[in-house]
């Protein structure tokens, strides 16, 4: 079942958690992947110092402006590109969710093949402000994680790495600057949002954890990644215990040059 566009028409923090268990899926010629989300994360726009959007309306992040239900896709570090979905943000502002990790359940021999080729090498959209601070973290936050893996995981031996942080999700279905603005709530679009039959569509969940009857795994909310600004507010979510979920890595600013005289 496709999700429907009212389903983001809310506000980004509402809708993230909301997109756990759900399945974007890229279909190509070369075939069909599919992504089941563990991990997202929310930006609220203009009232977001951490979000693209907080500055204003950009060539860059125009998708973030325009109507919910549409991918917003940048490319960062001068490799990797990242896809957010867009939300409902206040009035003349625009609010999105990162997609930073998810456990391939199509397509996996393409996806690693995908993954394989290593990073991408395109320019970067070059625009102003140039002060605009990226919403998904460096690469090197997407190293595996210290946790246990869960018993029973649908990841299987080697697997769990294919979609597991922005880029590698990115990566693996093969999504570039080419799908921004893509419509997931239609059909004919390449890029859709599904709702499979063992994760419908659900109401917001409560920030510290779900524990409603009938669900499976436990939502757990903490600390956004590798942001420097507004990075406390919790509203970075997944599945606890999740072997496909990111490392969490805090920003580090970086040193000043020492300029030997």
């Amino acid at each position: 079942m496709l999700i429907p566009r009212e389903f983001f028409a809310r506000p980004s923090g509402e809708v993230a958690p909301d997109l756990l268990g759900c399945v974007l899926e890229h279909e190509t010629p070369d075939g069909l992947v599919a992504v089941e989300l563990t991990e997202v994360e929310a930006y609220a726009g203009r009232s977001d110092p951490a979000s693209h959007a907080y500055r204003g309306q950009t060539r860059r992040n125009a998708v973030m402006f325009g109507p919910p239900g549409h991918a917003y896709v940048y490319f960062t570090y001068g490799m990797h590109f990242c896809v957010n979905m867009v939300c409902l943000g206040e009035e003349g502002s625009a609010a999105a969710v990162l997609l930073r990790a998810g456990a391939i359940i199509a397509g996996e021999d393409l996806a690693r093949a995908r993954r394989t080729r290593g990073p991408v090498s395109e320019s970067p959209v070059s625009e102003s402000p140039v002060s605009e601070s990226p919403v998904s973290e460096s690469p090197v936050s997407e190293s595996p994680v210290s946790e246990s893996p869960v018993s029973g995981s649908r990841a299987r031996n080697g697997s769990r790495d294919l979609a597991r942080g922005p880029a590698r999700l990115c990566q693996a279905l093969g999504i570039d600057r080419s799908l921004d603005g893509a419509d997931v709530c239609v059909a004919s679009s390449p890029l859709r949002m599904r709702a499979e039959a063992g994760n419908p569509v659900r109401s917001p969940v409560p920030a510290q954890g779900d524990d409603r009857p009938g669900t499976p795994r436990r939502i757990v909310t903490g600390p956004r990644v590798g942001v420097s600004s507004a990075a406390e507010i919790p509203w970075r979510f997944w599945y606890e215990g999740d072997p496909t979920v990111s490392a969490y890595r805090a920003h580090v600013p970086r040193r000043p040059k020492l300029v030997t005289p």
